[in-house]
């Protein structure tokens, strides 16, 4: 299965969520024009990854919250339907007790396939409440899988995903786009025998299952970068010769 990956390289305003959204809106519409099965915006697009803001407070990051019922998330959903595009949105979302740092998965009508929840916290991002799980998300084109940022830095986090049938895994992101970060992220790829989708306000690539960049964006204005992937070449060589008995280790705090 071939499916057409947008991916949003743009550097959001903190705070600036009405902002934010319409230059989401033109990048979507661009992204439909070109014909792309599915969109990825880096982490938090919605309000900039506010937890990073020295003007940080408890006060002025509630009233960024987002409902998953409502408000942006609403618009969202009417503008995957309009457009006939899937969109993978990030944005902070309110839930009991705080927020999370969240990656919603809108279908190509409207539908919300479900929400992805940061889960490895560090520094600021103890800000946010901790995911617990790991979800595959099914769509027409294929499984996919989501890890926001900081999450790319555990290898366990992509395995269970690829163990648990994504064959396409995407990584909407804010910090750290170094070079390094660009290998650390082919090996996942190659690790894993698939696609991975970097996304981030500086930079956006794409990693094939060999471990090759496929394709790659980088520059210091809003742009899409847009290419086909062939969910097809996947592999499942490493995968299916793994010897799971000797990792049980891994599943312990040492």
């Amino acid at each position: 299965m071939t499916m057409r990956v947008g991916l949003i390289k743009a550097v959001p305003e903190q705070w600036e969520l009405k902002r934010n959204w319409e230059r989401f809106c033109a990048l979507a519409e661009r992204a439909a024009r070109e014909k792309c099965d599915i969109l990825c915006t880096p982490e938090c697009f919605l309000d900039g990854y506010v937890v990073t803001d020295k003007e940080w407070t408890p006060r002025r990051f509630a009233r960024i919250f987002q409902p998953l019922n409502g408000g942006y998330l609403k618009e969202a959903r009417r503008l995957a339907k309009a457009l006939r595009l899937h969109i993978l949105f990030g944005f902070t979302q309110k839930a009991r007790g705080g927020a999370y740092n969240a990656a919603a998965l809108l279908d190509d009508r409207g539908k919300l396939v479900g929400v992805y929840h940061k889960t490895h916290l560090l520094d600021h991002d103890r800000r946010y409440l901790p995911g617990r799980d790991l979800p595959v998300f099914r769509t027409r084109f294929g499984r996919l899988g989501v890890l926001i940022c900081a999450d790319r830095r555990w290898p366990e986090a992509a395995r269970t995903l690829r163990v648990k049938g994504a064959e396409i895994l995407f990584i909407p992101s804010y910090g750290m786009w170094s070079e390094a970060n660009e290998w650390w992220m082919r090996t996942r790829a190659y690790e894993n025998e698939t696609f991975l989708c970097f996304v981030h306000p500086r930079v956006a690539f794409i990693a094939g299952p060999k471990g090759d960049i496929e394709a790659k964006l980088q520059s210091n204005k809003d742009d899409l970068l847009i290419h086909d992937v062939d969910l097809g070449l996947n592999s499942r060589v490493m995968l299916d010769n793994r010897r799971p008995e000797l990792y049980r280790s891994l599943a312990t705090r040492s």
